[in-house]
C-alpha cells in the first residue's frame, strides 16, 4: 500500500472520530483532532504471537501510530499457520522485531518499537509512559505480573481519593474456538486479573504415581518419558535439559513414549501430541485470535477517544458450535490482595509446618515460588524461606520442617510474601484456628 492511499485508508476512522451518535460518551466532541491524538497516543502491546500479531495490525490500522511491543520468544515453524506476520525466512528471529517491521512496512507512518525481552526486565517508569496497555499473552504468570504492575502505577489523591493517574489494561486470551476480552481500569472499581483468577483453566498436572505405575492416557506415557526416563537415561549427555524446539529431543521422547504406550496397550501417542505435552502447547485458531484482537483494539480506541462507552467489563466468545458471545460485568473482590490492597487472612494451627503454608500459597493463591519474610517485634527483618535465591534457599530450607510455633510466629503475625506472579510483595495475616 502506497502513501497516496492514506486519505482513503483513514476515511472510515475519521468518520468515527468526527461523528456524533446515540452511543457517544457525554462530553465527546468529534473532530479531526481526535484522530491526531490517536496517532500520537503511546500504546504498549505485550505479546507478538497469534493474538499479538492481530493486535499490532489492528491498532495500527485504527490509527495508533506510536506503538511498542514486547515479546521474549523467537519464531518457530509451527507458528506460521496462525501468526500471519511471519514467513519461513523469519524462523529463529525475534517475534517482536519481525512483527514490528512487517506492519511498519505495510502501514506508512506507523512507528513500532520492538523489545526482545521479558516484561519483568522493565521498571515502573517504562510502563508509566503508556496511555493504554493491551495484552495478547499465553501465560497466566505474565498476566498477573502486568496486572500488579498497573496497580502499582495507580495514583490517588490522599484527601479525596480521586484518581490522579492510571494506566488502563486491556487483556485478551484465546484457546481453540473460545476466547475472552476484558477491560481493567485501576482505581475505577473494575475487577483485576487476581479477582477473577478462578476463571482461568487449571494447569494440567499428572500424579507421579499414575505416570510411573498405572498410566491410562497417552499423555501419561509422554510425561513418564519427560519426568522419569529423560533424567535417568540422559540421551544427549549429562545435564542437557529438554529443548521443545529441538526435533532430535522430541523424536527421542516420542519413540520412548510409543514403547511405553505399547507396554500398557494405550493408543493415541503421536508426534504432535508429544510436542503439545512437552511445550505445553494449547490449541490455537487464527479466526478466534482475529475476533478477540479486534475486540481488544476497539476497546483501546474507545478508551483513548471516548467516542463510545468502553466495555463493562468481560466478554466471552465461543464458536465451537455456531457463534456465541456474551458480555457481563464481573465484580471486584473487596478483599483482593492486589486491587483492594487488603491483607488476606490465612488460617493454620500452631503445630502446622512452614511447608504447609508454602503449599497453601501455591495451591490456594496460585503462586509459583513464594518467599516469606516477617518483621520481628524488635523491628528487624527475618527471612523464613526464599527459594528464588539459591544461597538463601539453602540457609532457610530447615525452616520448612519446623512448626509455626517453633518459628515463634504468633496469632496475627504479618507475613510478607514475594513471588514471580506479582511486582510488589503481598501481605498476609496469620490466624490460628
Amino acid at each position: 500500500m502506497s502513501s497516496t492511499d492514506s486519505p482513503k485508508r483513514w476515511s472510515h476512522v475519521s468518520k468515527v472520530t468526527e461523528r456524533m451518535g446515540p452511543f457517544v460518551v457525554d462530553g465527546f466532541v468529534g473532530s479531526p483532532q481526535v484522530l491526531e491524538a490517536v496517532k500520537e497516543c503511546p500504546v504498549l502491546v505485550i505479546g507478538a504471537g497469534g493474538l499479538g500479531c492481530e493486535l499490532i495490525k489492528d491498532l495500527a490500522l485504527m490509527g495508533f501510530m506510536n506503538i511498542e511491543v514486547i515479546d521474549m520468544d523467537t519464531i518457530d515453524l509451527s507458528n506460521l499457520n496462525r501468526q500471519f506476520l511471519f514467513r519461513n525466512k523469519d524462523i529463529g528471529k525475534s517475534k517482536a522485531k519481525v512483527a514490528a517491521e512487517f506492519v511498519m512496512d505495510r502501514i506508512p507512518g506507523a512507528k513500532i518499537v520492538p523489545h526482545f525481552k521479558q516484561i519483568q526486565d522493565f521498571d515502573q517508569d517504562f510502563f508509566r509512559r503508556f496511555q493504554v496497555i493491551v495484552c495478547g499473552l499465553d501465560s497466566i504468570i505474565a498476566r498477573r505480573w502486568i496486572n500488579s504492575m498497573v496497580y502499582s502505577l495507580l495514583e490517588l489523591d490522599e484527601e479525596s481519593g480521586d484518581v490522579l493517574s492510571t494506566v488502563p489494561l486491556i487483556d485478551g486470551g484465546t484457546e481453540g474456538f473460545k476466547g475472552n476480552a476484558r477491560v481493567i481500569l485501576p482505581g475505577y472499581g473494575t475487577p483485576c486479573i487476581e479477582c477473577t483468577l478462578d476463571l482461568f483453566p487449571p494447569q494440567t498436572n499428572y500424579p507421579l504415581c499414575t505416570i510411573a505405575h498405572t498410566p491410562r492416557l497417552p499423555e501419561h506415557c509422554i510425561e513418564y518419558v519427560k519426568v522419569l526416563l529423560w533424567p535417568k537415561e540422559k540421551p544427549f549427555g549429562d545435564g542437557v535439559a529438554i529443548d521443545g524446539d529441538d526435533p532430535n529431543h522430541l523424536q527421542w521422547i516420542y519413540d520412548k513414549s510409543v514403547d511405553r504406550a505399547q507396554e500398557f496397550n494405550i493408543e493415541g501417542v503421536n508426534y504432535r501430541l508429544t510436542q503439545g505435552v512437552i511445550k505445553h502447547i494449547i490449541p490455537a485458531v487464527a479466526s478466534t485470535n482475529a475476533v478477540i484482537a479486534a475486540s481488544c483494539a476497539t476497546e483501546a480506541f474507545k478508551i483513548v477517544t471516548s467516542c463510545a462507552p468502553y466495555m463493562k467489563n468481560y466478554m466471552i466468545f465461543n464458536d465451537s458450535d455456531g457463534i456465541y458471545t456474551y458480555t457481563y460485568e464481573a465484580e471486584k473482590k473487596e478483599d483482593c490482595i492486589v486491587c483492594s490492597n487488603v491483607p488476606k487472612a490465612i488460617r493454620f494451627k500452631p503445630n502446622d509446618k512452614l511447608e504447609d503454608v508454602i503449599e497453601a500459597l501455591i495451591n490456594d493463591f496460585h503462586m509459583r515460588e513464594p518467599g516469606i519474610v516477617i518483621t520481628t517485634p524488635e523491628g528487624k527483618t527475618r527471612t523464613l524461606y526464599m527459594k528464588s535465591v539459591a544461597a538463601i534457599e539453602q540457609m532457610t530450607r530447615p525452616n520448612l520442617k519446623k512448626t509455626l510455633e517453633e518459628l515463634s510466629l504468633i496469632d496475627g503475625q504479618q507475613l510478607i510474601v514475594a513471588d514471580v506472579t506479582t511486582v510488589n510483595s503481598l501481605t498476609f495475616i496469620l490466624k490460628y484456628n
